[in-house]
């Protein structure tokens, strides 16, 4: 009975769209010739039907595909052989940003049907949709891009706009997927000139050529509907974005953003951080070939035994999350070490920290080591630079451990004093601190103090590079743009945060960790950093800069090989996943995952903290000279971390 009146329901929908198609076929052959390239064959489809993630579509490969929903006919791509992008990619970016009620219905009730007949098919209508598709034959083929533009019209009021369509990367049509393998894991570090003295990049943000409406638009944004600009932050020009993806029952949702100076930049650092997000949730574009145990792997492989698991407790008391047992199959992708010359199997929920599914998520990872860069050397270097930053500043929270203040009046960047500055007219001391444990790369906590104390009373962030002002500058940044959106933030849950503040089982997710510290009481947790009792002399800026690298040089790959020694000269590898996406080759962007096994990880929700439970946690401190003894159980940190 469901299957006929599923059929019953599509049928007025599949009249309607080869009516359509076919008045557009009599309207092309009516139109004059004109010079460009031939017009293919036509094929029209509706959106919003059918679950397009479940599929392969109903218009050919060979075809000008034209889809119709309610009062828009979104034209293209234009088929052209040798380009992806498709008409399954579309749907797919298509129903990526709809609603939350439009996508559960989509992907978990069976589809959607009619509430009546639609009112467009009227010939005006199909005459204006015939005459773009011309025009769009006459201009021909945009070689200038590296995705195809789809178009779309309104048919209310016949408004025309278009947007690039990046290609779905694992698009059953289109797609090639390519076998992880331990051959294409090898990575060959090459000369990475910077663009210019005193920078850490190799291109200039612009060179990128990013073009933001192909990433974040209404209609098949490949990260999102739109770029919010938070035109109320006095301090940074933040924007922020967001996208969707299902795991199981629920939706994701996965939020990116920039904030530097100009909107301009913003948005662009933000596409970035978008491409990176969705290229480090899953492995796209790729095959994961490799299934077994650690224990048939042996030493080749990364343990996770090393990079933290969840205690004993943590599994008793959620049952459905099956603790790691080395003798059980898992996925596996290929790893790069950097200190061995040699790939190293990684475990896939390692390296791609959303992989659909918990029945091999024995860990929730992170971001953390997740980095993009316009060369393979800047995007690693740039991923080891947050690994180091996370575990210096977890073993500073959970050692208690003081710190030496760093006085940013010091800088020699005048944005950074003029930021520190303009903190204060908002009510907030900036305060930094030297948090230096194991290796010899400037790392630098940043807090926003709130001169009263009262509510939205502190952040807290984190930067780390061989620049001493780079880092500095990168602490400020996340205090400066958070700081004076935390009470805001704060007040629209602020029952829940005390609630938090008074049970720190209640901390589950990501927002949780630094909105609990604008709750005033929550300010004794920092006072082993901010009421020192004998507070040492404050270091300047310059007085972090590592004598082997400082950043000045001409080179990405000399500083990352310096960095790579510091950490391999300590007895850890620097294990590499590259899991760069199509659609960043195409920009000539790279992505990748760092991990450093050993180094404490980070954790969000109270009961997943793994990093309180490694080895390092005890050990660290005391061999850094900073304990005269290894921590214990009893002297842990009894709060939660404040990272953002």
């Amino acid at each position: 009975m469901t299957a006929d009146l599923t059929e019953a329901a599509a049928q007025p929908r599949e009249d309607a769209c080869r009516r359509f198609a076919e008045g557009l076929r009599r309207a092309l052959r009516d139109l004059p010739a004109v010079p460009g390239r031939p017009v293919p064959g036509i094929g029209v489809g509706a959106l919003g039907v059918r679950d397009a993630f479940a599929g392969t579509g109903d218009v050919p490969d060979d075809v000008l595909p034209v889809h119709l929903y309610g009062r828009q006919a979104v034209i293209g791509p234009w088929p052209t052989e040798g380009r992806a992008g498709c008409a399954v990619c579309l749907r797919r970016r298509w129903q990526g940003v709809r609603s939350v009620g439009l996508r559960e219905g989509l992907e978990l009730r069976g589809g959607t049907r009619e509430a009546g007949s639609w009112p467009y098919p009227v010939p005006f209508a199909v005459q204006a949709v015939a005459t773009l598709i011309a025009r769009l034959a006459a201009a021909g083929p945009d070689r200038d891009s590296p995705f195809p533009d789809v178009w779309l019209m309104d048919l209310e009021d016949l408004t025309v706009r278009h947007h690039p369509l990046v290609p779905e990367p694992d698009c059953p049509r289109c797609g090639t997927p390519e076998p992880v393998t331990a051959e294409s894991a090898a990575l060959s570090l090459r000369p990475a000139p910077k663009y210019r003295p005193g920078v850490g990049r190799v291109r200039p943000l612009d060179d990128y050529g990013l073009r933001v409406d192909a990433f974040a638009n209404p209609h098949w944004g490949a990260i999102g509907p739109s770029v919010v600009c938070d035109v109320t932050s006095p301090t940074t020009s933040a924007t922020v974005g967001c996208f969707s993806s299902r795991s199981g029952d629920y939706l994701r949702e996965t939020f990116w953003g920039g904030h530097a100076d100009t909107y301009h930049d913003s948005t662009r650092i933000g596409v970035l951080e978008g491409l990176e997000r969705f290229a480090g949730m899953r492995a796209r574009g790729r095959a994961v070939t490799l299934t077994a145990a650690l224990d048939d792997l042996g030493p080749d492989a990364v343990d996770p035994r090393e990079t933290g698991l969840y205690t004993d407790g943590f599994h008793r008391a959620n049952p459905w999350i099956p603790p790691f047992a080395p003798d059980r199959a898992i996925p596996w992708v290929w790893g790069w070490s950097l200190r061995d010359g040699r790939p190293r199997p990684v475990p896939e929920i390692l390296a791609f920290y959303h992989k659909p599914g918990i029945e091999h998520r024995f860990v929730q990872e992170s971001s953390n080591g997740c980095a993009s860069g316009g060369s393979l050397e800047e995007a690693v270097l740039s991923g080891l630079m947050e690994v180091l930053e996370r575990d210096a500043f977890l073993l500073a929270w959970h050692g208690m451990q003081p710190l030496r203040e760093i006085d940013p009046s010091t800088s020699a960047d005048p944005r950074t004093r003029f930021m520190v500055d303009r903190m204060a007219m908002y009510g907030y001391r900036a305060r930094f601190f030297d948090t230096r444990i194991t290796f010899p790369v400037p790392v630098v906590t940043g807090v926003a103090e709130r001169f009263d104390g009262g509510p939205a009373r502190m952040c807290f962030g984190a930067g780390a590079s061989l620049d001493p002002e780079a880092a500095l500058a990168a602490a400020l940044c996340e205090i400066a743009t958070d700081s004076v959106q935390l009470l805001q933030r704060f007040e629209r849950n602020a029952a829940g945060y005390l609630a938090m503040a008074a049970d720190h089982e209640k901390i589950t997710s990501l927002h949780d960790h630094p909105l609990v510290y604008a709750v005033p009481e929550m300010g004794r947790h920092a006072d082993f950093l901010l009421r020192q009792s004998a507070p040492a002399r404050p270091l300047s800026v310059a007085d972090l800069a590592w004598s082997r690298a400082d950043g000045s040089g001409p080179d990405v790959r000399d500083d990352l090989l310096a960095a790579v020694e510091s950490v391999t000269a300590a007895g850890f590898d620097v294990v590499v996943v590259d899991q760069t996406t199509p659609e960043q080759h195409a920009l000539g962007l790279y992505t990748v995952k760092v991990l450093v096994p050993g180094l404490l990880p980070l954790d969000f929700g109270w009961s997943r903290q793994r990093a309180r439970h490694m080895p390092r946690m005890r050990t660290a401190l005391r061999a850094a000279g900073l304990r005269a003894d290894d921590l214990t159980e009893a002297g842990l940190h009894p709060g939660p971390h404040p990272f953002p």
